[in-house]
């Protein structure tokens, strides 16, 4: 995937911000696993969160979330770009 074609989208769920990317030749959104989690869990920490929810699927039902999920670099809120859990939207 060509992340120089890819557009950085703020959408705003329950007054948080989710990071989304828009990939033009996939005609596909990215969406940040680590929001939604912090959003829908209500968590102060969703990254620690989201980790641990990894590995309890995978140990306890042998699920690997690489088979949905994919890593882009999303801006992080200290300004850097940094490899961040995200997951398709179809549209």
């Amino acid at each position: 995937m060509n992340q120089d074609k890819m557009y950085l989208i703020n959408k705003i769920f329950n007054n948080e911000t989710i990071r989304t990317v828009w990939d033009k030749e996939q005609e596909k959104y990215f969406i940040s696993v680590v929001d939604i989690v912090g959003v829908l869990a209500d968590s102060s920490e969703p990254r620690k969160y989201w980790n641990w929810l990894k590995n309890k699927l995978k140990k306890e039902e042998n699920f690997e979330m690489s088979s949905i999920t994919r890593q882009l670099k999303l801006k992080a809120q200290d300004g850097k770009y940094r490899m961040t859990d995200v997951v398709d939207i179809k549209c």
